[in-house]
C-alpha cells in the first residue's frame, strides 16, 4: 500500500489538477523548519495532468500535428514603394523625380508545402500581392527564396516554389466530405508570433455572399483565425489538408481579433486553381456562359408567375455564347445550376466563376412561369480586349473584367488595365486602374456587355469614370 502523502496527492492531482496537488505534497513532505523565502520563489508551480487516466492515455493531437506541422511555413515579403509628395499624379513625378523616395513595406503570411518533390507551396494572393521578394521558413527554422508561380486573385490563391530539398508536405483531403461539426485544426503564423496551432469545428460549408472577398465556396471555422493566420492549413484529425485560411470577420476589424467567425479555401477549390497556375502559366482561364441577369424581386415575380422572389432573370444572351448555344433566352429565370440553389444575379455570378472552361452545366429555368433544364458548356472567357477593337477613339487602351472583390463590394464595370503613354486614350484622359461604370455605347455590367455595347458605335463616345472616390465623364475624340 503506498503512503497516505503519495495517495493523498494522487487523490488532489484527479480532482484540482497538478497545482493544489503539489502544494498539499509539498506541506506534507517538508521539513519542520520552513524554507528561506529565496528558496520558495525560485521554485515553480507547474500544473500537470497524468499521461494516463483509468488506464488510457489522454487524447492529444500532438502525434498528428508532429506530421502536420513540418508542411506548414511563415511566409514573409518585401514590396518596394516609391512614394512622392506629388502622390500619384504621373506629371509632378517626371517633373521633380529627386522628391521621389523609395520605402520597403514588408509583411507576414503563412503557407502550406502541397508537392515536396517540386517545392510548390500554396498560400494567398493577398500575402503575396505586389510583392518584389518572398521567402518562407519552414518548421525547422530554414529560409527559403520562394519563385513566383502564379496567382488568382478572384479565389485567393496563389502558387509559389522554393528549393525542394528535406520537405514535408500536407496530403490534400476531399473537402467535399467535410461536414458541420466535424472537427479541424488551424496551423499558421498569427500576428507574426511564430507557428501556432488553433482547434475547433466546421461551422458551415458552401458559405458565401462575403461582400469584398471574391469567388466564394468557403468552409467556416471557429477554429482561431488571426491576421498572419492566412494562407496556413486547415486540416482534418487525420493530418491531411481541407483548406486555406484566409479570412476572418470581425466587425471592429481584422486586427482586432478573432470572435470565431472563420474562413477557409476548400482543397477542391484550391487544387483546381493550382492545376490552371501550373497548366497556363501562372493564369487561370475561367469558363463563361454569355449571358447577363439581374435580381428577381417582388414585382418582377409576381409579372413573371413566380411563387417566390429569387433567381436571376436573364437580360441579355450573347450571340456565339455557350447559353445562345443552350437556348436560353431574354426572360428565362434561372433557379438552379447543377443542382445548386441560385437566389439571385451574384450568386449566379459566384457558381459560374468557379467552373473551368469545359464544365457542362445543367441549369434549372422557368419561361413563361414553366419548368426547363437546359444544358451549356462554358466556353474560355475573354481575359481583356484591346481597344482598338472596340472603338478607335479607345486606341492605346486595354480593358479587362474587374476584380471579383470590387463585385462583391457593389460596383459594376471594367477596369482599365493599361494605357499606352501618348496614345489617343491617354491624350482623352483615361488612366491605369479606372473603372467604366457606364458608357453612352450603351449598359453593360462586364468585360463581355462591355464588348457588346459597341456593336453601333455611338457618334461621341462617353465614359464615365470611377477615379479613387471621385466620377468623372470623359470625352473621348
Amino acid at each position: 500500500m503506498r503512503p497516505l502523502p503519495t495517495l493523498l496527492t494522487l487523490s488532489l492531482a484527479a480532482a484540482f489538477g497538478g497545482f493544489a496537488a503539489t502544494a498539499i505534497r509539498d506541506g506534507l513532505e517538508a521539513p519542520a523548519q520552513a524554507a528561506p523565502a529565496s528558496a520558495v520563489a525560485a521554485t515553480p508551480t507547474v500544473a500537470t495532468l497524468p499521461a494516463v487516466v483509468g488506464g488510457q492515455p489522454l487524447p492529444s493531437l500532438a502525434p498528428m500535428l508532429a506530421k502536420v506541422t513540418p508542411a506548414v511555413v511563415s511566409v514573409h515579403t518585401k514590396q518596394r514603394v516609391n512614394v512622392s509628395p506629388f502622390g500619384s499624379d504621373p506629371m509632378f513625378r517626371r517633373m521633380f523625380p529627386e522628391l521621389t523616395q523609395e520605402r520597403i513595406n514588408e509583411s507576414l503570411g503563412s503557407g502550406v508545402i502541397v508537392d515536396a518533390k517540386q517545392g510548390f507551396v500554396l498560400t494567398n494572393h493577398h500575402v503575396i500581392e505586389g510583392a518584389d521578394e518572398v521567402s518562407v521558413t519552414l518548421a525547422d527554422g530554414r529560409t527559403l527564396k520562394a519563385d513566383f508561380v502564379g496567382s488568382d486573385p478572384d479565389t485567393d490563391v496563389a502558387l509559389m516554389r522554393i528549393p525542394a530539398q528535406g520537405l514535408t508536405a500536407l496530403p490534400l483531403a476531399d473537402s467535399s466530405a467535410l461536414r458541420v461539426g466535424d472537427f479541424v485544426v488551424a496551423v499558421g503564423n498569427p500576428f507574426g508570433i511564430g507557428q501556432t496551432v488553433t482547434s475547433g469545428i466546421v461551422s458551415a460549408v458552401g458559405r458565401s455572399g462575403l461582400r469584398g472577398l471574391g469567388f466564394q465556396n468557403f468552409i467556416q471555422t471557429d477554429a482561431s483565425i488571426n491576421p498572419g493566420n492566412s494562407g496556413g492549413a486547415l486540416v482534418n484529425l487525420n493530418g491531411e489538408l481541407v483548406g486555406i485560411n484566409t479570412a476572418s470577420f470581425n466587425p471592429r476589424g481584422s486586427m482586432a481579433g478573432n470572435i470565431g467567425l472563420g474562413f477557409a479555401i476548400p482543397t477542391s477549390l484550391a487544387r483546381n486553381i493550382m492545376g490552371q497556375l501550373i497548366a497556363n502559366n501562372g493564369v487561370v482561364i475561367r469558363g463563361t456562359m454569355g449571358l447577363e441577369s439581374q435580381d428577381v424581386d417582388a414585382r418582377l415575380a409576381q409579372a413573371l408567375g413566380l411563387p417566390e422572389a429569387r433567381g436571376a432573370v436573364v437580360t441579355q444572351v450573347f450571340s456565339g455564347g455557350a447559353a445562345a448555344a443552350a437556348g436560353v433566352k431574354v426572360g428565362d429565370v434561372i433557379l438552379a445550376a447543377n443542382g445548386e440553389r441560385i437566389d439571385d444575379r451574384d450568386a449566379l455570378r459566384n457558381f459560374e466563376g468557379l467552373q473551368s472552361v469545359g464544365s457542362r452545366i445543367a441549369l434549372d429555368v422557368r419561361r413563361d412561369g414553366k419548368p426547363l433544364t437546359l444544358t451549356t458548356t462554358l466556353r474560355e472567357q475573354p481575359r481583356s480586349y484591346v481597344g482598338t477593337e472596340l472603338d478607335p477613339r479607345l486606341t492605346g487602351a486595354s480593358f479587362a473584367d474587374l476584380p471579383e472583390r470590387l463585385r462583391q463590394a457593389g460596383l459594376s464595370g471594367v477596369m482599365v488595365e493599361s494605357v499606352a503613354r501618348g496614345s489617343r486614350a491617354e491624350a482623352n484622359g483615361l488612366r491605369k486602374d479606372d473603372v467604366v461604370i457606364a458608357s453612352n455605347a450603351g449598359n453593360f455590367e462586364d468585360l463581355p456587355g462591355f464588348r457588346a455595347s459597341f456593336t453601333q458605335r455611338p457618334a461621341q463616345l462617353v465614359l464615365r469614370i470611377l477615379r479613387g472616390n471621385r466620377r468623372a465623364d470623359l470625352l473621348m475624340q
